[in-house]
C-alpha cells in the first residue's frame, strides 16, 4: 500500500524536483508577488499569481533520461508533436517539425553523437508556433554532424508567440552525444530537425507524439 502511495505520488509531483534554477528564479518572484495581494486581501490575484508559480516551475522542468541507442539511431530533440515531414528549401534535406505546447518539457536534446558546428541566429516574427509561417519567426540553427563522416542531424529551435526566448547551451567545435542538452525555449515553440534525404529512414509521422532523448525519430540507411 505505501509503495503504490509512493509510485503515485512520484508519478503526480516528481517533476518538482527536475526543475531548472531559472525556473526556480520565476516562481519565487510570482510567489512572492501572491504573497503580498494575499496580505492586502486581494485574494484573487494571489491565488492567481500562485497559480502562475506553479505553472512557471513546470515549464521549466528538465526530467532525466536515460535511454540507449544504437549508432544506427537518431533521437527525437523535443517533446511535443510532429507537425510535418517534408522537402522545403533543399531537395537534399528532409525536414521533421515538432511543435512543443506550452506543457510539454521544453528542453532540447542532441540527435545524434557528433560535434557541434556553426551555429546561426535569425531574427524574425513572432507567430504562433503551430502556425505552418512559423518557420520565419526567431530562431536558432545548431548544425550537429556525425564524426569522420558527411551525415547531420541538425537542430532548429524557433520561438512561438509567447516570451519569445531561446536559450543556446552549446558551443561550435564541441563534441555532443546524443540525448545531452542543446538548450530551450520558453513558452511555447518549435523546433525543426534537418536530415540528409537520401541517408535516413524516418520512422515518426505527422501527429505522433515524441520525446526528447528518448523517441527514435529515424534510422541512417
Amino acid at each position: 500500500m505505501l509503495e503504490d502511495i509512493n509510485r503515485t505520488f512520484a508519478k503526480c509531483f516528481g517533476w518538482v524536483f527536475t526543475v531548472l534554477p531559472m525556473g526556480l528564479k520565476f516562481f519565487a518572484v510570482l510567489a512572492l508577488v501572491a504573497c503580498i495581494f494575499a496580505l492586502i486581501n486581494l485574494r484573487a490575484l494571489g491565488f492567481l499569481c500562485a497559480l502562475l508559480a506553479v505553472f512557471c516551475a513546470f515549464f521549466f522542468r528538465d526530467p532525466k533520461r536515460k535511454a540507449s541507442f544504437t549508432e544506427d539511431e537518431i533521437a527525437s530533440p523535443a517533446d511535443g508533436t510532429v507537425l510535418s515531414i517534408q522537402t522545403e528549401e533543399d531537395p537534399n534535406s528532409v525536414v521533421i517539425r515538432i511543435f512543443l505546447s506550452i506543457f510539454d518539457v521544453h528542453v532540447q536534446y542532441s540527435t545524434i553523437n557528433g560535434k557541434v558546428g556553426d551555429i546561426f541566429y535569425n531574427k524574425g516574427t513572432f507567430l504562433f508556433a503551430n502556425n505552418p509561417e512559423a518557420v520565419k519567426n526567431e530562431r536558432n540553427l545548431i548544425q550537429i554532424f556525425r564524426p569522420n563522416s558527411d551525415k547531420f542531424a541538425h537542430v532548429e529551435q524557433i520561438t512561438g508567440a509567447i516570451a519569445r526566448r531561446i536559450e543556446c547551451w552549446v558551443k561550435p567545435g564541441q563534441d555532443i552525444k546524443i540525448g545531452e542538452h542543446l538548450g530551450l525555449v520558453r513558452f511555447g515553440s518549435q523546433v525543426a530537425v534537418y536530415l540528409p534525404k537520401n541517408s535516413v529512414r524516418v520512422m515518426v509521422k505527422e501527429g505522433q507524439k515524441v520525446q526528447g532523448g528518448l523517441t527514435v525519430l529515424a534510422l541512417w540507411k
